[in-house]
């Protein structure tokens, strides 16, 4: 098996990218996981990879599934409570007919979501919650406001540690304390969410010329929605804790998720199949076909030669490393996707042992770059998932032409501050 996949390194590559293909492009509008998972199986049945190893690759996503299994069930219980109708008029009461200011208000919320709640949760949480503002305020366009979901969760997703699981798997074992992390990413993430914001905007002008209505029909919020509210607010809290005592989130994740859906399942007359039935469960095996992807293309040697590049470059000037390697992850995160671009870029800068502002340049390539294409993230990919749920469609030729303009100036001002730290 290991001599069949020695010499077959461009027959692993060519699998990787034909999935990571499938999942940008959806062939036959077949699910994404559908085409991870083929190219994980593909890996095995040609024994290019053993099944051990898979198993193992599967096994290291294990505190993502989690995660993701616990916003997925706040958000799912959530939103059939009415949480989110109810927070869509209040957003809509709150804009006063204004176009913009609605967009403004958005954005501010999606930013404190995904600072406190992750970018995933931002994806799953919000996005439906907005199409409701959408809604609710009879707005003829709302897809400018959908796409705050998606570009606010990866530009804010640097500001705490828990703001985007990728920051854990970049500095694995060796996280830095909150109140290092602070100083050292807030000013990046303040002109990483500045621009961001500026920018999409300006892309968006003419769409926030129309009027949305003022009169707003505000329902009232049940007893099952207030539950499922504070149970979004004590996830935060615990999310908050386990990274002050650098914990995995998973599985605090996990159980406030289910804790919450149970005990918001007692008081409603809905059984619990109506929310597992409605939760997007493709998406775990989309994750872990990606893991096991990143096995694979480790088993090439790529860790390797990566690390040493990267430690070369950061021997003649560690400015030039930070600027290289941040672009570079920011652009491939759009080839592979940032959860597995992550993993090997965690254990690149790990075996190249690079200094501080280097690593937060890597992490800042792996969070920000993915707003180019609608494959960059994993929680782009949860929003494409609850837009369609939503009844809205973006393509990925129109997603990259605006990322395109969005992303760029927010990468180079955010690689620009933290490579003078």
């Amino acid at each position: 098996m290991i001599g069949a996949l020695a010499a077959s390194p461009w027959t692993i590559w060519g699998i990787a990218a034909a999935a990571t293909a499938g999942v940008i492009l959806r062939p036959f509008a077949w699910p994404e996981f559908v085409w991870a998972a083929s190219g994980a199986a593909l890996l095995v049945l040609l024994g290019l990879l053993p099944m051990p190893d898979a198993l193992g690759g599967v096994m290291k996503g294990g505190d993502v599934y989690l995660f993701l299994v616990g916003m997925m069930l706040l958000a799912e219980v959530a939103r059939q409570e009415g949480l989110f109708d109810w927070l869509a008029a209040e957003a809509a009461v709150l804009a006063r007919g204004s176009a913009t200011r609605l967009f403004t208000l958005v954005f501010a919320v999606g930013t404190v979501v995904t600072v406190f709640l992750s970018n995933d949760a931002t994806a799953v949480v919000l996005t439906p919650a907005v199409a409701a503002v959408a809604r609710a305020a009879k707005a003829e366009q709302p897809l400018p406001y959908l796409l705050i979901c998606a570009f606010i969760a990866n530009a804010a997703s640097f500001v705490l540690p828990i703001s985007n699981p990728a920051n854990l798997v970049i500095y694995g074992s060796h996280m830095p304390p909150l109140l290092a992390w602070l100083p050292r990413y807030a000013l990046p993430s303040l002109l990483s969410i500045g621009a961001t914001y500026v920018v999409l905007r300006w892309t968006q002008r003419a769409a926030l010329r129309q009027g949305i209505s003022s009169e707003i029909e505000r329902p009232r919020l049940s007893a099952g929605g207030r539950m499922a509210a504070a149970g979004i607010a004590a996830t935060a809290a615990v999310l908050l804790t386990a990274s002050a005592f650098d914990l995995r989130l998973g599985l605090p994740t996990f159980i406030a998720g289910a804790a919450t859906t149970a005990l918001v399942l007692l008081r409603s007359r809905s059984g619990p199949m109506a929310v597992l039935r409605d939760v997007s469960w493709g998406v775990l095996p989309l994750v872990a076909g990606l893991f096991v992807l990143v096995e694979a293309l480790e088993r090439t040697g790529a860790t390797r030669g990566l690390a040493g590049l990267l430690h070369d470059l950061v021997q003649r000037s560690a400015t030039l490393g930070a600027w290289g390697a941040g672009v570079a992850l920011a652009v491939g995160c759009n080839l592979m996707n940032n959860l597995p671009a992550g993993l090997l870029a965690g254990r690149v800068v790990e075996m190249a042992q690079v200094p501080e502002p280097v690593r937060a340049a890597v992490l800042i390539g792996v969070d920000l770059g993915p707003n180019l294409s609608v494959t960059g993230s994993l929680a782009t990919i949860l929003w494409l998932t609850a837009l369609r749920r939503e009844g809205h469609h973006v393509g990925a030729w129109a997603f990259l032409k605006l990322g395109a303009l969005v992303m760029p100036p927010a990468l180079l001002l955010a690689i620009a501050a933290a490579a003078l730290g």
